[in-house]
């Protein structure tokens, strides 16, 4: 068995939501069967799938597993939630509480939604999880469908960078972000890979 652990991230399935969607229970859109072919074909034969418990992410996971082993869904890898955000649009959340929104993305870290997450606290949850899965599982590849916010907190922690430089990607939906962990040391494989 290798001694690098490798985490193949990927982004939901698209939803077609513009408002900000976190812990809201959407459903992802899987019709497009090639592109799921061209992903699933990408994807390591052995590794262990886990995913979030939200809808989106479940579905995008069952869709991708085939016999791959199945890790049940966990909450760990939810998206950020946006507390009283929830639902809105950008515009929306501006002019309602426009200091805080601007704080929110521009100097992300401790700043939260009102009721919601921080970029710290969520990076917490999910790398305290990943730590977990890389001590029971070390040295086997592991497949998470998660969310933009949770895959970018996993950037930021290769990376070594700043919540803000880390929103400077894009992460698009079907995408794969894959982080290899030798050691103490995370390199970066590829970020937004689209196959």
């Amino acid at each position: 068995m290798s001694d690098m652990t490798e985490w193949w991230w990927v982004r939901h399935g698209p939803t077609g939501e513009t408002a900000l969607t976190g812990w809201r229970d959407i459903p992802a859109d899987l019709s497009d069967e090639p592109r799921l072919q061209r992903l699933r074909a990408y994807l390591p034969d052995n590794a262990l799938v886990v995913s979030s418990d939200l809808t989106r992410a479940t579905a995008t996971a069952d869709a991708l597993a085939g016999n791959r082993a199945r890790l049940p869904p966990t909450p760990a890898l939810r998206e950020f939630h946006f507390g009283a955000w929830e639902g809105l649009t950008h515009d929306q959340v501006t002019a309602r509480d426009p200091e805080l929104c601007r704080a929110y993305w521009e100097t992300p870290g401790d700043v939260a939604p009102p009721g919601g997450e921080s970029w710290n606290k969520v990076a917490a949850r999910v790398g305290c999880f990943v730590a977990e899965l890389n001590r029971r599982h070390p040295g086997c590849p592991i497949i998470a469908v998660a969310h933009f916010g949770v895959i970018l907190t996993q950037v930021q922690a290769a990376l070594g960078i700043s919540p803000a430089a880390a929103l400077a990607y894009r992460i698009d939906t079907l995408s794969v972000t894959r982080l290899c962990l030798q050691g103490d040391t995370w390199r970066i494989g590829v970020i937004n890979h689209v196959p």
